[in-house]
Order: C-alpha cells, then structure tokens, then sequence
C-alpha cells in the first residue's frame, strides 16, 4: 500500500512539474528571457525534478520502494544544488566571490546526479560520452588528458554560464521547446491523424501505396516532433501494420517507417527544430539554413519513394484496389489548416526580423485556435492539460541530456580537444578532402549514437566542426554534413534507435530491421558528400548558380537509380549479382566531381538497363514463337 501510495504521488508530482516546464516554455517564448539565470536555473530544476519523479521502471520490472525513495531524496539534494547554483551566481554578478571546496564537491554531485537521470532515460552511449569527456578533462597531461584539477572543473563547468548551464539549455530554453509544445497541441488535438490520412489519399494509386503513405506522414509530422523515435511510435502504430499487409516483409515495413521517421528532422520548414540550433550555432539566418536544406531533404524522400516501388515491383505489390483507398472529405482538408497555418505564421514571423522564440510562440497560439475550431474533442480543458503535459514530459527529457551535452561541450572548450582533433583528422588524412570527410562522417554516426539529435548536432558541431571548417568548406555546407550524419545514426546500427523502436511494432527482430532501415536510407549518407563536392545545391553558399544545382540534382538522380537497383536487385526482373555490384559501383561513381567518370558511370547504367531490356524482349520474343509453334503443331 505504501508502495502504491509513494507511485501514486510521483505520478501526480511528474505531472505538476511537466505542466509547470511547459507553462514556463510558452511564457520565455511569448515574453522573452529576463534573467538569464533564472530561465536557465529553472528550466534544468523543472527537467530534473520531473526525471527522478517520472521513471517508473515497467510493468514487468517495477522499481523497488528503495529506489523510489532513493529518487525522491535524489529530487531534493538536486533542488537544493540548483538553489546553491542560483544564489552563487547572483551573488558573483555583483562581488568577487571564493567558491569553497564543499561548493566544488557539490558541484560535482549535481553533474553526477544529472549522468545518472542521463542513463535511465538514454541507455548508456550517452553515459559513455559524459564519462569520456570527466576522464579525459581530470587525466593529467602524461596520459594525453586536460590536466585540469577537479575544483576548476567544477567551477568552470558548473559555477559558470559554459558548461551546465551553458548555450544549450540556454537555446533549447529559448526557442526549441516551444516548437515541441506546437508538436503536442497539435498530436493531441488529431492533427497528426488527418496528415495521415491525406498521405493515404496521396499514394493511394501508387505501387506499394501505404508505404509511400508512411514516408510522406511522417515528412510532414516529423519535421514538428523533433524526435525521431516519437515519429516512429506515434505514426509507426498506423502504417506499419498496413504496409505489412499489402505484402511488404516485417523487417521492410519497420526499416521504410524508421528510416522515413528520422528523415524528418532534415525536413524543412522546422527541421525538428534543430535549424534553430544551427542558426544560433553558425550565425546563419534561420531562413537561409531552411532554403539550404530544402532540395537534399526532397532528395532524401525522392530516394525512399524510389526503393520502395523497386521493393513493390520486386514482390508484385500493386496499388491498393480502388474501393479500399481512402478518399478526403471537405472535413479532412479543412481539419489540415491547422497544420498548414502555423507553418505559415512562423515563416512570416521570421520574414518580418522577428526572433524564431516569437515565431515559435505566435505559430503555437495559432495552432491553439485552430485546434480549438476544427476539433471538438479539443475543446475540453482536459485535452489541454494533456498536451501540456506531454509537451512537459518531451520537453524535460531533452532538457536532462542537453544539460549533460552541456558539460561535454564544456570540457570540448575548456581543453582544445576540438582542435586537436581537428589537427589530428587533418594530419591523418594527409589534407585529403574525401578521407577527412569520411573519417568525420564515422565520428559522426558514433557520436550521435543513442542521443536524440539537437544534442547529438550541438557535440558533433563542437568537436568536429573546426575538421571541416580547416579543410575550406562552406560554414553551412559543414553543418549540413554533421546534421545529416547526427540524423542518420538514428538508423544505423549497433545504436539504430529509430528502427529497433519499430521493430516491436512490425513483429520484427531489432538488428534485421537496423539493417534494412540503413539500406533504404543508404542515399542518405550520399547527400552529405554532395554539400562539399556540390555545393550550389545548397543555393545560398556564394557563387552557387542553377546550373550546379541542376547538375548535382541529376547526378544524384543517376546515383539514386543505380543504388536502389543495386541494392534492392530488381530493374524489370531479378538482377544477377554481379549486374548489382556494377551497378552500386557506377552509382558513387555517378557523383564525382571529375565529368569524364560521372558521364562514363551514368553510361554505365543506361547501358546495363538497355541491356536488360535488350534481353527481356528478346525473351518474350522467343516465347511468343515458341507458343506460336506449339499452337500450330
């Protein structure tokens, strides 16, 4: 009973402290930040208040009474630390202060609390990083470490605005958890469900249909919800079942959901909310970075449209019979303006020179009214409250590992690890372009393993962004490359987060699915290459013209063409082997910056597909004689 009664109270306190993250959210977006201090203090109190309340364990394998008390007492040494933190901080912007050793040694318990929160809630790769960044900053100097000592680790990573406490909490704050509350407002009403649907009324006709349908939902819902474990579960329960149900494998329907899911957060006008980040990262304007990422995310999505009808044509799934497509009412259409329209007011914000925390703020009130309008069901208070306590609980999650990158990208530039690395990367590839891109490319996919990815982009940026701005490419052109590789690791195993949260949806075993998610997304590790070697695609980097990016566009089409039929092993009828390895190797080939081998690869293929064909008429040729001859014998 008391047991009961103690899950009982922590449900009820998760709650308060998920609404009570939310509220303050809509209040800094709506009003501005007045105390740096106090926006930052709170936001981190509120998440780690709700993680030590909220985790419960599962049905399965509840949490014993000791550890929830563990939890509470953990909930209110952490309130007391933040407390210590503000009133130390008030106290330093007006006198010189001497932080004593206990304050130091407290310091260092609250980062440890906050790791611990870090491993329930993200496993531990993300643990691992923390705990990488702690040795290396304490590990003297004999060792390759920082040898910094632990009390001026403390200080300048805790009792500081660099490391905690320092530009991520401050931006994600600022401006991303207002685009997560938009996400919830309009999730909760239904609008999530009416994008559904009119992308079930789009593909309805096309081979494969609702696996279509799951790539285009899940563009238009992931670019809001930020996550993209929270695209798949949330879309993933509707489309996955169907897609298996025209014929695709378990493990193809959960890897075209996980790898159409995490396409998501490239998808512009929000990007998940990541752009935000980049702009304040790189000082590019917002709406530059969304007029940047727009043509390599159609490309993206061309290229899983592309491996699905290959994969529908391969196991002769045609489109859905026409009495069972779904059809769009006048409702449906009207219910999708209140997506459509905070989409709109947010870009019209930002055109006026307004700040992205108003554009988030304006597009969630927007959002709010609409919702109101079109959806009954919405306009019950309790409706509300739920949203703004699933926008607490996103909300307070990401807040917990953002403070935990906060102290890795405080060690980062407390010691100069980014710039050996970068010296290191350099050195390494001999001043090879290809091979450092490559090598930052791996970094990427490992550092952003297993973490969600606005706080995978913020390490990967900091650690590896000073490699590629050394080699001369573009400032945007690099983030681009570290957000495509920060996304991708969510589909690409050991740690394909995206695809193993499908897999129990799809019947399907985690690893099989990791692996068909990596091979359909398998163009999407090509588009970052084509930043660098491309980079009029990008349309704002200087001297970009037309021409170049019709140029990339079609290099990436022929690339696209020969990967997903050297993959998938279907062009017209089974390909033999060793016509797939030829085609995947004239697939790369089709993207080099030299004319004469992307004109000779692309060559390549035509001749291959004219061969194919050749040899398939030639073969029904046959056949109709041989029929003609039995017929008249």
């Amino acid at each position: 009973m008391v047991r009961i009664g103690l899950v009982k109270l922590y449900d009820y306190a998760s709650a308060v402290f998920a609404v009570a993250m939310s509220v303050f959210a809509i209040y800094v977006a709506a009003f501005g930040v007045f105390d740096n201090i106090i926006v930052s203090g709170l936001t981190v109190l509120l998440a780690v208040l709700y993680g030590f309340v909220a985790w419960r364990g599962n049905e399965d394998a509840p949490e014993p009474r000791w550890l929830l008390v563990l939890h509470g007492l953990m909930a209110v040494a952490v309130f007391a630390l933040i407390l210590d933190w503000a009133d130390l901080m008030f106290e330093q912007e007006m006198f010189f202060i001497s932080i004593s050793v206990w304050q130091d040694a407290a310091a260092w318990t609250a980062i440890l609390l906050i790791t611990y929160l870090t491993y329930r809630f993200f496993g531990i790769p993300m643990v691992l990083v923390i705990i990488a960044a702690g040795i290396y900053v304490l590990a003297p100097s004999s060792l390759g470490g920082g040898n910094e000592h632990w009390t001026r680790v403390a200080e300048n990573l805790w009792f500081s605005t660099d490391g905690v406490f320092g530009r991520p909490v401050e931006v994600v704050g600022r401006i991303v958890l207002i685009y997560v509350i938009l996400g919830a407002i309009l999730q909760t009403a239904g609008a999530g469900e009416v994008l559904l649907k009119m992308a079930f009324a789009a593909t309805g006709r096309l081979a494969g249909g609702p696996a279509h349908a799951a790539i285009v939902g899940s563009a238009m819902f992931g670019t809001m919800s930020g996550a993209a474990v929270a695209n798949v579960v949330s879309t993933g329960v509707f489309t996955i079942p169907i897609i298996k149900k025209v014929g695709f494998t378990p493990r193809f329907a959960g890897g075209i959901e996980a790898a159409a899911s995490t396409g998501g957060q490239i998808m512009p006008p929000v990007m998940g909310a990541v752009a935000f980040l980049m702009a304040d990262v790189t000082g590019i304007p917002y709406l530059n970075i969304i007029v940047a990422a727009f043509i390599p995310a159609l490309m993206y999505y061309g290229s899983l449209f592309a491996f699905v009808h290959v994969e529908a044509r391969r196991n002769g799934i045609g489109a859905l019979p026409k009495e069972q497509r779904i059809r769009l009412t006048r409702d449906d259409l009207v219910k999708s303006i209140a997506f459509w329209v905070p989409l709109g007011v947010i870009v019209s914000v930002l055109l006026t020179g307004r700040t992205a925390q108003n554009a988030g703020a304006y597009a969630a009130a927007t959002a709010f009214v609409a919702c109101l309008i079109l959806f009954p069901k919405f306009r019950h208070p309790a409706r509300w409250l739920e949203a703004l306590i699933d926008a607490g609980r996103a909300s307070a999650v990401l807040m917990i590992v953002v403070a935990a990158i906060g102290f890795v990208i405080g060690v980062v530039n407390m010691t100069g690890i980014g710039l050996a690395f970068a010296e290191g990367v350099l050195a390494y590839a001999n001043s090879s372009l290809a091979l450092a891109l490559v090598m930052v490319m791996l970094a990427s996919l490992v550092l952003g393993m297993g973490v969600p990815t606005g706080a995978a982009y913020l390490i990967i940026a900091i650690v590896l962004g000073p490699a590629i701005s050394r080699l001369g490419v573009p400032v945007v052109a690099a983030h681009l490359f570290m957000l495509y590789f920060a996304v991708l690791s969510s589909v690409t195993p050991p740690v394909a987060l995206s695809a193993f949260a499908a897999a129990p949806i799809a019947g399907a075993k985690p690893m099989e699915t990791g692996w068909a998610a990596m091979r359909l997304a398998a163009p999407g590790f090509i588009i970052p290459f084509l930043f660098v070697f491309h980079p009029d695609l990008l349309l704002i980097v200087e001297g970009a013209t037309l021409g170049g990016a019709l140029w990339a566009c079609a290099a990436f089409a022929v690339s696209t063409w020969g990967l997903v039929t050297g993959l998938g092993g279907w062009e017209g009828e089974r390909l033999p082997l060793w016509q797939r390895a030829i085609r995947l190797v004239a697939g790369v080939g089709a993207l080099a910056t030299i004319p004469g081998i992307a004109v000779a690869a692309t060559l390549v293929l035509c001749g291959l597909s004219l061969q194919r064909r050749l040899m398939s008429r030639s073969a029904a040729a046959l056949q109709q004689q041989r029929d003609a001859t039995g017929r008249s014998t």
